[in-house]
């Protein structure tokens, strides 16, 4: 049914200025649309929107997942650079906000709202 169609991520904030600048700039994706509730980036092949809701920050899960390969520690270091800080989990090795796991190399950092990004090299 689905399976063949395109889908694309949707993540709430509260409030969109200060994400359409987070994303925009920290990020550098492109904005497509923008209203007084919605914001939609492209990213890649496909479209991430951003909607306004009062429950944004909630979810403790992945939000948006970005497969860069092996831009990632350049990725990594311009995010850092912009000020973006990394989440650091225990159990995997860590260094420059880049964990990994044998050759599985993963970066997470939050947006404004506490929205969980992630990169890795997949």
């Amino acid at each position: 049914m689905v399976r063949n169609k395109d889908s694309s991520a949707i993540v709430a904030v509260t409030d969109i200025g200060r994400t359409r600048a987070f994303y925009t700039d920290a990020l550098g994706l492109e904005l497509l649309r923008e209203d007084d509730s919605l914001l939609s980036f492209r990213t890649g092949n496909t479209i991430l929107v951003v909607y306004r809701s009062d429950l944004a920050g909630t979810n403790r899960a992945n939000a948006v997942v970005w497969g860069v390969r092996e831009e990632l520690e350049v990725i990594a270091a311009t995010l850092r650079n912009k000020g973006v800080s990394f989440e650091h989990y225990p159990g995997m090795d860590y260094a420059d906000g880049i964990h990994s796991s044998g050759d599985f190399k993963m970066v997470w950092f939050k947006d404004p709202d506490g929205n969980i990004l992630h990169l890795n090299n997949l």
